[in-house]
C-alpha cells in the first residue's frame, strides 16, 4: 500500500435537509394527493426512517392500538438493516401517524408497500427515482428523499433533544461506548419530543 493515493472527499456532493418552507409544501401534496407514494413520503417525514425501512415496512411492524402508537423496525427476509442499532421503535406523530392509519385502514396484504416490497426483495432504489422525482417538481431541485432524514435530525437538534435520542430514534450508529450502555429510551420519553415536532 505504499505510495496508493487516497483522495479527499472534499469534492463530494453533500446531501442536505430540505428546508421547512419546503418540507410543510411536500406535506401539503401528500394530504391532498393521498395515495400509497404520498404515505410513504409522510411516513418517512415524522419518523427519520431509511428509505429502505419505511419501504420494506410490513403491516405486522405497525401498532396503533398502543397507548403509544409506534412502528418498529426489524429486519425481514425482503429487507435487512444498515446496522445493528437499526432495529428499534420509533413513537408514531403528526404526518407518519396519518400516513400509520391510512397504511392500516388500505392494507390488502402483509406489506405495507406492496410495488416496493415482495417476498424475495425490497426495491428502494425503485422507490428512491420515484419519489426524488416527484419531491423535486413540490420541493426544490435539489430536494430529495433523503434530504427529509436530514431534516427530521435538524428538527429534534432545534428541540434541544440529547444526541444520542436522536441518535436512538434515527437508527444511527452510537459515537461512544457509554451511549451502548443500558436499553435506550423508553417510548415514553421517545414521544415526549416526538410530540413537539407537531407543534
Amino acid at each position: 500500500f505504499t505510495k496508493v493515493y487516497l483522495p479527499n472527499n472534499d469534492d463530494a456532493k453533500k446531501r442536505h435537509a430540505i428546508t421547512e418552507a419546503n418540507r410543510l409544501k411536500i406535506q401539503r401534496h401528500c394530504l391532498k394527493t393521498d395515495d400509497d407514494i404520498r404515505w410513504l413520503v409522510s411516513l418517512i417525514m415524522d419518523s427519520g426512517m431509511r428509505l429502505s425501512e419505511a419501504a420494506g415496512l410490513m403491516n405486522s411492524d405497525i401498532y396503533l392500538d398502543n397507548e403509544i402508537p409506534y412502528i418498529t423496525v426489524r429486519p425481514h427476509p425482503h429487507r435487512r438493516l444498515k446496522t445493528a442499532s437499526s432495529q428499534r421503535k420509533i413513537p408514531l406523530v403528526g404526518m407518519s401517524l396519518w400516513a400509520a392509519n391510512r397504511l392500516k385502514s388500505h392494507s390488502m396484504g402483509a406489506y405495507c408497500f406492496p410495488r416496493y416490497a415482495s417476498e424475495h426483495r425490497c426495491h428502494a432504489n425503485s422507490a428512491s427515482a420515484a419519489l426524488n422525482k416527484w419531491i423535486k417538481t413540490v420541493g426544490g431541485k435539489d430536494d430529495v428523499i433523503h434530504g427529509l432524514r436530514h431534516s427530521f435530525r435538524d428538527r429534534l437538534r432545534a428541540l434541544e433533544a440529547p444526541t444520542d435520542l436522536i441518535d436512538q430514534l434515527g437508527g444511527w450508529s452510537m459515537r461512544t461506548v457509554g451511549q451502548g450502555y443500558g436499553d435506550g429510551y423508553s417510548l415514553d420519553i421517545l414521544m415526549k419530543y416526538m410530540k413537539k415536532l407537531e407543534q
